[in-house]
């Protein structure tokens, strides 16, 4: 049974190898007019797909890159009162007081 607009988008790879098939099948030259501009309709929609979805990954890659790492990010011992260790790296002043 044929999909339906009504269900769910081809992926991007389903809907770019539908394009390429289309794009071979229109420059073979045995397509009827109405077939090829019925074709070149769809071909239109399935590229404003593929565009969506290519940016809509961009962004999520975006989103990404711009997120710190939690494991990344160092926390500063300086900023907590109740640790004065010496041993910390952040509180190279406290060695320096003990001399």
């Amino acid at each position: 049974m044929p999909r339906s607009k009504k269900d769910k988008s081809p992926s991007f790879e389903q809907a770019l190898s539908e394009l390429e098939d289309m794009v071979e099948t229109m420059e073979s030259g045995q397509l009827p007019l109405e077939k090829l501009i019925a074709n070149y309709e769809h071909g239109a929609e399935l590229i404003a797909h593929c565009e969506t979805v290519l940016d809509d990954a961009r962004k999520r890659l975006e989103l990404i890159s711009l997120k710190p790492s939690a494991t990344n990010t160092p926390t500063s011992v300086a900023t907590s009162p109740a640790n004065d260790s010496p041993s910390t790296p952040d509180n190279d002043d406290d060695e320096i007081r003990l001399f």
